[in-house]
């Protein structure tokens, strides 16, 4: 007996043995793996710096002057917001402890319990991942579909999981993790979810709303409670069941907190929402430039990116101006917009009679005509598709900015581009900082900026103060300086005005900016000088170049808003020039800034202070007797200057107004310049001043703004004599304001020709001009000048006298003429 048991002793000695050796090569072999796996053998591990500088994706935030946040910029997986641990309401961290790793607090990064039960029940009793390991996977991996590697991603894991748990505090790792993590709706970050599903910050979020957020973690899509109400009520009450068993509720307050209805207060910000998206579109170009232009480095020398670097632009809009500007555009684009349509032109289709081109581009240049091509139809087959009614949603001038309806493509082109469009920027004409920004009529339809530098349109009467200054400037001229109200010939270009009488005599040039004379202006412009005016625009820094042609004192010349703007800003400025700006600084996503920017750059001493009170003075006329007639006493303002400006036909219509405190411009019209407003109501002071008024009555009566009503412009102390008031300054006429956009006078087709499309036409050269006349502008070679004789002038009635159009206003208004 003896004998046998010593073989079978051996036996159990030499399989000890081996299972030791087993073990101890298999646990040996583990170590070794998991070092190769942290220096780096089976794919990059990050370093110690790395974990204590987590590189999240973070979008960029942009914030109104008072803190408001506007918008942000991101990519599809980066639209998250960093929020610390102190601003995360205790029930976040409850309702994510209790339902995803309840002895967090308690393990160094792995929770082998866990680890170990996942293995034995298959995940059938739920997963091993700590919070830890979830946030080590968030920041540094993506989830390998393999199973081979999703093993060694599990290592991976846990190495980076100690590392995260000895270089972070617990409270450290529960802000990152819910900062990294995604929500439904491809949102990240709890501050994120919290703001587009509640909007509140995280610290306020109560415990049903915490819980239903939470519950999204596990399962984004899923849980959806807007999509999918019922399954994300049924996971949020999970969530409370597990808060409860964790002892952070009371049965009884998870009963009732179950209870209660789902209730939501959604709203995702996106371009198309928020404050102001088309000047953050704008901004983004802006500081896409800045940060390309290698300036602006990070500590390791790298660029920043707008849309991964979380960083953080404070800009100058103010948010009340803001929503009155695109209020006050709102109240007015829908009376225009009426009045338009109104029109038997735009009633029976007639307008696009010949504009084939127009709308075959339209339709080129849409999305259903490039999906088209890409699925391999041809261009006929493409442009059938555009004859076919189609349910469709269609932009509406109603609160959501859109309406359902059945219509064709082709059709939906020619009503879109139907709508009366407009623009309104406002700033401090001080300090050029950029208070509301309102570049059209709806962002989400319509893309087009009409505000910035690129969106040029002719500026019409808006240009005669500038013109005005000049001969004030630099040629003597004062308020009563007497002008002869004379057509004016200048060799080589023509009659300026072209082709309408004027009345002859004189007038004072108070009265000819007041009531926009033309022919007074040309007159001025005679004096002055058309290459002199021009070098004058560029000196008191008006980017776009200016050709010297005599019209452009008529306002024949293409410049956008933003410019305007930047070159009244002399009159207010007290003399100087100021580039409006909308930046005030930019942090990193710590709040260190790394660009701060300051507005006297930007400020050039262009005329005299003198000048300035004289002109702001003098264009008081026109906001009390002029083409914008009552508008400084319906406001109660002390003082207040500006102008209107109408192009041919009515197809830009301006008013640029400013007090002492603030500067406002505003445009409208159509992108297709022949769809336009033929009436009365469609010149600068019936279209464009009543968007202006609406904005100041709101800024005079909000009181937290500071815009004073009383605020005078300061008299310089060099000028001895006080000026007369505007009522002395400027007589009663009987005029009527819109004829200001009559005959713009001569340019070049080349130059400024009306940009709609038309044709690509010639210049067209009068045979009747005289010898040596350059040639003439589309619009104007459709009126011959009155005589070959360069001595003679144009005789008849004033240049004001309104177009008579026989039946117009029974056809549009039903009133008799």
């Amino acid at each position: 007996m003896a004998t046998a048991k010593q073989p079978q002793q051996g036996i159990v000695r030499k399989s000890v043995k081996i299972f030791w050796r087993v073990f101890l090569f298999g646990f040996l072999g583990f170590i070794a793996i998991l070092l190769m796996a942290n220096f780096g053998v089976f794919g990059k591990m990050p370093s110690i710096e790395e974990l204590e500088n987590p590189s999240i994706l973070q979008s960029s935030e942009v914030y109104a002057e008072d803190g408001t946040l506007m918008g942000k910029y991101y990519l599809p997986n980066g639209n998250r917001s960093i929020v610390k641990y102190r601003d995360i309401s205790p029930h976040v961290v409850n309702a994510l402890i209790a339902t995803e790793d309840k002895r967090f607090k308690d393990h160094a990064g792995i929770d082998m319990k866990g680890t170990f039960r996942a293995i034995v029940f298959l995940g059938s009793q739920g997963g091993g991942s700590t919070i830890t390991q979830q946030l080590a996977l968030a920041l540094f991996n993506q989830r390998a579909t393999n199973k081979a590697l999703r093993v060694m991603q599990k290592l991976k894991e846990w190495i980076i999981s100690v590392k995260l748990e000895r270089n972070f505090t617990k409270e450290e790792i529960i802000a990152l993790y819910l900062n990294a993590v995604p929500f439904s709706e491809n949102v990240f970050g709890i501050r994120n979810a919290s703001r587009t599903f509640f909007q509140k910050e995280p610290d306020r979020l109560t415990v049903e709303e915490a819980a239903l957020l939470v519950g999204m973690i596990n399962g984004p899509g899923i849980y959806n409670p807007r999509r999918n109400p019922v399954a994300s009520r049924d996971r949020r009450n999970l969530v409370l069941t597990r808060m409860e068993e964790n002892g952070n509720i009371t049965a009884a307050e998870a009963t009732k907190f179950k209870a209660a209805p789902i209730k939501l207060n959604y709203k995702k910000l996106d371009e198309n929402t928020g404050y102001a998206p088309y000047f953050r579109e704008v901004l983004r170009d802006e500081v896409k430039t800045l940060l390309k232009s290698g300036d602006l480095k990070k500590p390791d020398g790298s660029s920043y990116n707008i849309y991964e670097d979380g960083l953080k632009i404070y800009t100058t809009i103010n948010p009340r101006m803001q929503e009155y500007a695109e209020a006050a555009m709102a109240a007015q684009v829908p009376v225009l917009q009426k009045a338009l349509v109104a029109q038997s032109k735009v009633k029976n289709g007639s307008i696009w009679k010949d504009r084939d081109n127009v709308l075959e581009r339209a339709m080129k240049e849409s999305d259903r005509w490039k999906n088209g091509v890409e699925d391999g139809l041809s261009d006929k087959e493409i442009k059938a598709s555009f004859y076919v009614k189609t349910p469709m949603k269609i932009f509406a001038f109603n609160k959501t900015h859109e309406k359902d309806t059945v219509m064709t493509p082709y059709d939906s082109i020619k009503y879109h581009r139907t709508m009366v469009q407009s623009a309104f920027m406002v700033m401090d004409p001080i300090t050029g900082e950029v208070k509301a920004w309102v570049g059209g009529i709806n962002f989400k339809t319509y893309k087009l900026d009409h505000v910035n530098m690129r969106t040029k349109r002719q500026v019409g009467s808006t240009i005669k103060p500038l013109l005005y200054t000049q001969a004030m400037e630099e040629r003597g001229f004062e308020a009563e300086t007497m002008c002869e109200n004379s057509a004016q010939y200048f060799p080589g270009s023509g009659w300026v005005p072209a082709g309408k009488a004027c009345p002859g005599g004189s007038i004072t040039m108070a009265n000819a900016l007041a009531w926009s004379k033309n022919c007074a202006t040309a007159y001025i412009m005679k004096q002055v000088g058309p290459k002199e005016f021009a070098e004058f625009l560029s000196r008191i820094n008006i980017p776009t170049k200016v050709e010297p042609f005599p019209s452009i004192a008529l306002g024949s010349c293409e410049l956008s808003l933003f410019e305007m703007l930047w070159g009244y800003t002399m009159f207010a400025g007290r003399g100087f020039t100021t580039k409006p700006y909308f930046i005030s600084r930019i942090e990193d996503r710590n709040g260190n800034v790394i660009k701060r920017f300051d507005y006297s750059a930007n400020r050039k001493e262009a005329i005299s202070e003198i000048t300035a009170y004289k002109m702001a003075r003098m264009m008081e006329g026109a906001v009390t007797k002029g083409t914008a007639a009552g508008l400084k006493g319906r406001l109660g303002a002390a003082e207040m200057a500006g102008k209107t400006g109408t192009t041919n036909d009515n197809s830009d219509a301006w008013y640029i107004g400013y007090t002492p405190q603030l500067l406002g411009g505003v445009w409208v019209g159509c992108d297709d310049r022949f769809i336009r407003n033929e009436g009365n109501g469609g010149f600068g002071g019936a279209a464009s001043r009543p968007i202006w008024e609406y904005f100041f009555k709101k800024v005079y009566a909000d009181r937290t703004l500071g815009i004073n009503r009383d605020e005078k412009f300061i008299k310089p102390a060099e000028l001895e004599n006080e000026m007369s008031s505007a009522d002395a300054l400027v007589s009663d006429y009987d005029a009527t304001p819109g004829a200001e956009s009559e005959d713009q006078g001569v340019g070049t087709g080349a130059d400024y020709m009306y940009n709609d499309f038309e044709t690509d036409s010639k210049p067209y050269i009068d045979p009747d001009a005289p010898t040596g006349t350059k040639p003439a502008s589309k619009d104007t070679a459709q009126k011959k000048s009155p005589s070959k004789d360069p001595n003679s002038k144009p005789i008849g009635s004033d240049a004001t006298e309104p177009k008579k159009k026989k039946g117009f206003f029974k056809k549009v208004f039903g009133k008799k003429e």
